[in-house]
């Protein structure tokens, strides 16, 4: 173990080729693994298990009975070498479980910064999760799920595999997301369905009233004016140019996944 400054709870294992940074603190009966870097001013709380191939950024707090970095519930998974990495100043609560990657993508999960993940939460295999996101209680993420920056799963909200999750995005409490949720929209349900836009969540971001009644239209244009979806598509492209906040959603739409949320 590197770094002799960690304050390391006596039961606690540590792997002799795991790195601590500065002001690390291991809580009891918790166990870190050979391949594992924690960055400075981390705390690990209780009965946690971080191992794999797993990097861990600086300030982030986990709390107890959280497995992170072990192998991806995929049976096609043969131990390979992949990763886990994790950015700064995330608060990972009680029970949450976030995998490495595997060698079918890119071999790697992310999880970006200033994340809020509650109780619960699963991130699976190769799931991309950008910063400023919150996960309530049992948020469910399958394999190869991209979520973008600020958006927001509410309590037992799952993902099916490869679904892409939209910036300032919201779904609602018990929503099961089966197709892609644009940026900027709210949904609920099983299967989950469009409700308008996060405005609230877009005004405490700064959003001038202007981008927000943009991005109304935009919403409007894309589910209520009976347009096909690549006419929706080429309309908010277009009105785009004369309002930057819309280029996040029509570049969103102009990429292939699993069809969008409509």
């Amino acid at each position: 173990m590197s770094n002799m400054n960690a304050a390391v709870h006596p039961t606690a294992l540590i792997g002799a080729g795991a790195h601590l940074g500065q002001g690390v603190e291991i809580g009891a009966y918790s166990i870190i693994g050979e391949h594992v870097e924690i960055g400075d001013g981390c705390r690990i709380g209780p009965h946690v298990v971080i191992e794999g191939h797993t990097k861990i950024g600086r300030d982030n707090q986990f709390f107890q009975f959280c497995s992170i970095g072990a192998a991806p519930q995929d049976k096609k998974y043969a131990n390979e070498p992949t990763r886990l990495e994790i950015g700064d100043r995330n608060t990972i609560r009680e029970f949450c479980t976030i995998n490495c990657g595997t060698a079918q993508d890119a071999g790697i999960t992310r999880l970006g910064n200033d994340n809020w993940i509650m109780a619960y939460v699963h991130v699976a295999h190769d799931c991309q999760v950008g910063s400023h996101t919150i996960f309530a209680n049992n948020a469910q993420l399958a394999g190869h799920v991209t979520v973008g920056d600020w958006a927001i799963l509410g309590g037992f909200s799952g993902a099916h595999q490869f679904v892409r999750i939209g910036a300032h995005s919201l779904s609602g409490i018990n929503s099961i997301l089966l197709q892609d949720l644009p940026p900027y929209v709210t949904v609920s349900g099983n299967p989950a369905q469009p409700h308008g836009i996060n405005s609230e969540g877009l005004k405490r971001r700064g959003y001038s009233s202007g981008a927000i009644m943009a991005i109304k239209r935009a919403y409007k244009t894309l589910y209520r004016s009976g347009f096909k979806l690549e006419e929706a598509q080429a309309a908010i492209a277009a009105a785009s140019d004369a309002t930057p906040e819309l280029k996040v959603l029509a570049e969103f739409l102009a990429t292939p996944g699993r069809g969008i949320i409509r």
